[in-house]
């Protein structure tokens, strides 16, 4: 770590973002699914990273009660008396083929890393699709599930799938009589019922 002068005339320890910070790995390890880096934007524009890794999953409520708990544990807060108040999310991993950025509301990162606990890559991958937006009063989940069809290695085995279940369908749509199917030489003649 290199001491640099800050405003103040004390020094302060600088760290890249690339630098190993003790404790910061270990506690990233022991959150599984998705998770969020935060960190207090008071003590980054001083030139310290103070931060913490978070459950991104844990209810938006939650997640604002950690945030809290870090920034009350500010280095420049305790060096200063300045209240830290303002974060950003750093880093995130976990989230697939979604992005967070640096503002993304607390709210919105929680619901987003709900879907993926719950759901796995795909609610990922629905999401990024598309701008989603779960303020209007639509549950996200519902949506998801209503819209998600399976997960298929290609194109061609859904269509495989599908046709598997067209054949049942048609098969029960025979039986049930709503319709009269007759076989010929190399057709199948459909008939409505009397």
């Amino acid at each position: 770590m290199e001491q640099v002068p800050n405003q103040q005339g004390g020094t302060n320890q600088e760290l890249s973002m690339s630098a190993e910070v003790p404790g910061i790995d270990e506690a990233r390890q022991e959150i599984e699914g998705p998770r969020i880096y935060v960190a207090s934007l008071s003590d980054y524009n001083a030139g310290i990273l103070h931060g913490r890794w978070m459950d991104a999953s844990l209810q938006p409520e939650e997640i604002e009660a950690d945030i809290a708990e870090m920034l009350a544990d500010s280095p420049t807060t305790k060096r200063y008396g300045d209240v830290a108040e303002e974060f950003a999310i750093h880093d995130y991993e976990g989230f697939g083929l979604a992005h967070v950025e640096e503002y993304t509301s607390i709210r919105r990162v929680s619901r987003l890393a709900q879907g993926i606990a719950n759901y796995g890559d795909a609610f990922s991958a629905w999401w990024a699709e598309e701008e989603r937006d779960d303020n209007d009063g639509g549950d996200v989940f519902s949506q998801f599930e209503e819209q998600y069809q399976g997960t298929f290695e290609t194109m061609d085995e859904y269509g495989r799938d599908f046709l598997v279940d067209m054949d049942a369908w048609l098969r029960d749509l025979n039986a049930s009589g709503d319709v009269n199917a007759i076989e010929g030489r190399n057709c199948v003649y459909v008939f409505w019922p009397e």
